[in-house]
């Protein structure tokens, strides 16, 4: 079981429908009922999915009278593009390897505009 947080949200994430939900939930708050209904599954999987993003701390549940509304909760995502970001380093280099290497072929082609 993943104890660090990069680890508990990348494992949050993992899930196809637990993407979905943070994507609806990106809009605003939202109850089990309006995140479960694009689904087709019970609802009962929907709160184990939620529960999953609760206790990875991507989702929040308040209580409005009877109204228990779910909402996005971003900081943990902002650990995973700290992560990310530390690679595109590594792809921009790339990149920028393969357009000099396809300018040399260029000019050796002759055509150095092209």
């Amino acid at each position: 079981m993943p104890t660090d947080q990069l680890s508990t949200t990348f494992a949050a994430l993992a899930d196809p429908t637990r993407r979905a939900i943070l994507a609806r939930l990106s809009a605003g708050e939202a109850t089990v009922n309006e995140l479960a209904a694009p689904f087709e599954v019970s609802l009962q999987a929907v709160s184990k999915h939620l529960k999953v993003l609760e206790n990875a701390g991507l989702i929040s549940r308040g209580r409005t009278r009877q109204w228990r509304p779910c909402r996005l909760e971003a900081g943990p995502l902002a650990g995973v593009a700290d992560w990310v970001a530390a690679y595109r380093r590594f792809w921009e280099d790339g990149f920028d390897r393969l357009d000099e290497h396809l300018r040399l072929l260029r000019n050796q082609e002759g055509n150095p505009d092209a």
